[in-house]
């Protein structure tokens, strides 16, 4: 599947409406493509650019700035261990060392069942919890080998880790990769702001001075 299902359309043309400007949706649109297909497709991108009327280059042009948006297919779960020097000091390489030995594949790769894809990444802003990974951008702190072994093995029976995550609630719940929230962001339209028109806005104050 690439462009987005009818269903999803519905959903972006919803996304789309909270904006002023139709391309300021993009983001999220892009996120919505990824959680449809696990990557983002070079057909739904320009099914994109049609849905907010810019041009395929500029939406590649803003998914190729974001490290979180993938071009190729990834595995289920995107394992991303950070290797920053305040990680490297409390054990990141050796558990990035480990993680690769155990799943068999380098950084950078997928398992070939397409279950697991292991990045070596330089930040993840969690250095006080070193060593420190991420399950799809869900916190995993103070990880060592067995306790990856231990989210592996969860993971690839079908079961929630009982190693829980940070920021997953109690349950421990961590979606297939490209699905950011377990419930989506609905505004009912008696909540809704409404959009202002940027280029109708009168210019700053400070602007005006320096007329």
């Amino acid at each position: 599947m690439s462009r987005l299902t009818p269903e999803n359309e519905a959903i972006a043309r919803e996304i789309i409406s909270r904006y002023p400007k139709p391309k300021s949706a993009l983001i999220p649109l892009l996120h919505l493509s990824q959680e449809q297909n696990g990557h983002v497709t070079d057909e739904a991108m320009v099914h994109l650019a049609e849905l907010v009327d810019v041009t395929p280059a500029e939406v590649i042009g803003t998914c190729t700035f974001y490290e979180m948006f993938k071009r190729e297919p990834v595995g289920r779960y995107v394992v991303n261990i950070c290797t920053n020097i305040a990680f490297q000091l409390l054990g990141a390489e050796e558990l990035l060392h480990h993680a690769e030995h155990r799943l068999g594949i380098k950084a950078g790769n997928t398992t070939p069942d397409g279950l697991f894809t292991i990045e070596d990444v330089e930040c993840v802003a969690a250095c006080t919890e070193a060593p420190c990974l991420t399950v799809n951008y869900r916190y995993f702190y103070k990880v060592d080998g067995e306790d990856f072994d231990a989210i592996v093995e969860d993971l690839r029976n079908g079961r929630q880790p009982t190693r829980k995550a940070a920021e997953t609630g109690p349950d421990g719940a961590i979606p297939s990769h490209g699905t950011l929230a377990l419930e989506r962001q609905h505004i009912p339209a008696d909540r809704a702001a409404g959009n202002a028109d940027p280029d109708s806005a009168p210019a700053p104050v400070w602007l005006e001075q320096q007329a």
